[in-house]
C-alpha cells in the first residue's frame, strides 16, 4: 500500500502545483491588462488636456489677449 498512498501523494502535489501555476499565469495576465488599461486612460487624459490648452490658446490669439 505504500507505493499506491506515494503515488496518490505525487500526483496530488503535482496537480496543486499546476493549478498554482495556472493561477499565478492568470494573475500576471490580469496585471498587465489593468497596466494597460491605466496607460490608456493617462494617454486618453493628456491628449484631452494637450487639447483644451492648444483650445485656449487659440481663443486666447483671437481675442488678442497675448
Amino acid at each position: 500500500m505504500g507505493f499506491i498512498d506515494d503515488a496518490k501523494d505525487a500526483a496530488e502535489t503535482a496537480g496543486r502545483k499546476i493549478k498554482e501555476g495556472f493561477e499565478d499565469t492568470v494573475d500576471r495576465v490580469s496585471d498587465k491588462i489593468d497596466e494597460a488599461k491605466a496607460d490608456a486612460e493617462v494617454k486618453k487624459a493628456e491628449a484631452e488636456r494637450d487639447s483644451v490648452h492648444k483650445r485656449n490658446d487659440i481663443k486666447e490669439e483671437i481675442r488678442g489677449d497675448n
